[in-house]
């Protein structure tokens, strides 16, 4: 009997191990077809991300090397947990300008505490992403709606372009928050380098005909190596701002240096950070899991992303996330498996150990143009007009989630944004729209008059549905439109039906409402009746003793049957 209930449990055992650790799912379904385009793929990804990850962490105020740190450690830990097989993990844009916008304060002057606050946010998103998986908080980021973060990224998008300005053209910039940049920017512009801003223009213009020409491939890359080929043969390295020379070798592996009681405000930054890498991740890796017909399992990609951001954090990191631009590169390259991540991993070792001194004559301008080219696709304007056409309330959150970034920074417009998308979702749930029925021509089924001008309106009746639920913080508002209805038309009503198939839910103040809206009716001599209700509302309102004011409330009645009922009584 022993045996056979441990052979019995045995599966579901492997079954959970293999949900938490993708690689054994993947891995015994590997094609030996599939080896070249992962390698192929994995070599593209790095060639990628050594001119992006060097601009972002620049973005961050961190050493270039720590964004290569990034690509290079995150890729590892994402291919051992996570569950998509294109996501590409690496640093992004909005979280670098995050980290260097939130950790400066923090830091206070210092370089090495700088760096290792971004390490220890790292460490904390890591922590963050565990305990979410284990208590299966993944739904949580359903709060933010697609409209706070058309907003937001569009608001991080300008944030970040002010960043890079000055770097393009070749003056000192300066400012704490968007409108000071700006300011800033508009006031050195005279003191423009004219070979700074050439060199920025053409890296832009390069970047932008390979993004519509060649799409997928590393344009980036290109325009880095030529840029640093015309520096070096040209000897105007004293002339032009660039990267310097890289530190070779791997990075130190090693526990973060800070705890998280001594760094005041970790934990908002490393919550605002989870909250993005998540959000962009999962947006990213779902795209792909539909294009390619596989499942993809949102509650892992927390393990993923803390098990990415822990590699991080002992590799003196700072936040990743993945992206979509990478994860497009990665996919079109031709990446079959998780195992593309490995192959870029492997390159960019090779790239730290044996390459470094190569981008020394990197022009800062070059960097500024690639980021510039990354963020612009932040920036949806088409969304944004289709927003404005058909929806004036979401245009006006989204507009407000762009603001609170420009005006209050990356981190606290997270908050705002986050916020902003409960009271959209609150403000909706709070007013749900009443329909007022009318007959069908010809049938015996109603429908909402104000969207079907033909239906018939039956005299002396006042027919209506609530589209959601009825609880607490709306019911109000159904009691007060139905009334105001009800005035409109008083001196012909004789009955109001409430027909409750819409109505999945009902609580006490949703119950206790119809009780009120009864005793209102009945002072006017009007009738109340209600109909089609679920079983659970059923069961509440006769609690509550409903049916003693309003009728029997079962599940036979039907609309047309009680409106028939009391035309025949009429007649």
């Amino acid at each position: 009997m022993g045996a056979t209930t441990s052979t019995t449990a045995s599966p579901a055992r492997i079954s959970r191990w293999k949900a938490i650790f993708p690689p054994a799912q993947w891995v015994p379904a590997y094609q030996a077809g599939w080896l070249k385009d992962d390698l192929f793929a994995g070599i593209t990804l790095a060639a990628y991300a050594v001119p992006v990850a060097l601009a972002y962490a620049a973005l961050a105020g961190l050493p270039p090397q720590v964004g290569v740190y990034g690509y290079l450690l995150g890729g590892v830990g994402y291919a051992l947990f996570g569950s998509s097989r294109h996501l590409a993990i690496g640093p992004t844009s909005a979280i670098s300008l995050m980290v260097g916008a939130s950790v400066a304060p923090l830091a206070l002057g210092d370089p090495v505490r700088y760096a290792q606050i971004a390490t220890l946010s790292a460490f904390v998103v890591a922590a963050m992403c565990i305990v979410a998986w284990a208590l299966r908080l993944s739904t949580l980021t359903s709060f933010i709606s697609e409209t706070v973060l058309l907003g937001f990224k569009a608001g991080a998008a300008f944030s970040i372009a002010v960043t890079q300005i000055p770097a393009l053209l070749g003056i000192p910039g300066g400012g704490h928050n968007f409108i000071e940049r700006v300011l800033s920017i508009g006031q050195q512009f005279y003191q423009s380098q004219p070979l700074v801003v050439a060199i920025g223009c053409a890296s832009l213009v390069l970047l932008w005909l390979g993004e519509r020409f060649l799409p997928g491939r590393p344009i980036a890359l290109g325009v880095v190596i030529i840029s640093i080929v015309f520096i070096s043969l040209t000897n105007l390295a004293t002339r032009v701002a660039t990267v310097g020379e890289l530190p070779a070798g791997l990075p130190s592996l090693g526990l973060p240096m800070l705890q998280i009681t001594e760094v005041d405000g970790i934990i908002p930054l490393a919550f605002a950070a989870l909250l993005l890498s998540y959000i962009e991740s999962v947006s990213a890796a779902r795209a792909f899991a539909a294009k390619h017909g596989y499942k993809l399992d949102v509650r892992q990609e927390l393990l993923g992303l803390g098990s990415a951001n822990l590699l991080i954090a002992f590799g003196q990191g700072y936040p990743v996330a993945g992206g979509l631009s990478q994860s497009a590169v990665n996919e079109k390259a031709g990446a079959k498996t998780p195992l593309s991540l490995i192959f870029a991993s492997i390159t960019l070792a090779l790239c730290l150990l044996f390459f470094t001194g190569f981008v020394t004559n990197l022009p800062k301008a070059v960097l500024a143009a690639i980021v510039l080219m990354a963020v612009k696709s932040l920036i949806n304007i088409r969304e944004l007009g289709h927003l404005w056409r058909v929806s004036r309330l979401e245009f006006i959150v989204a507009v407000i989630a762009l603001v609170s970034v420009l005006l209050l920074g990356i981190l606290k417009g997270v908050i705002v944004a986050a916020i902003a998308s409960i009271l959209l979702l609150l403000q909706r749930a709070a007013h749900p729209h009443v329909a007022f029925l009318g007959r069908i021509p010809g049938t015996r089924r109603f429908s909402d008059v104000s969207r079907h001008q033909s239906n018939q309106p039956i005299p002396g009746v006042l027919a209506f549905r609530v589209e959601s639920g009825i609880v607490y913080f709306n019911a109000e508002h159904v009691l007060r439109v139905v009334l105001e209805r009800v005035g409109m038309e008083e001196k012909s009503l004789r009955l109001v039906v409430c027909d409750l198939s819409t109505s999945p839910n009902i609580d006490l103040a949703g119950a206790r409402m119809f009780l009120d809206l009864q005793a209102e009716l009945a002072r006017r001599e009007i009738i109340l009746r209600l109909v089609e209700a679920r079983a659970s509302v059923r069961d509440l309102l006769r609690l509550e003793g409903a049916e003693e004011r309003v009728g029997t409330i079962n599940r036979f009645a039907m609309l047309a049957d009680v409106i028939e009922d009391f035309q025949k009584a009429e007649k």
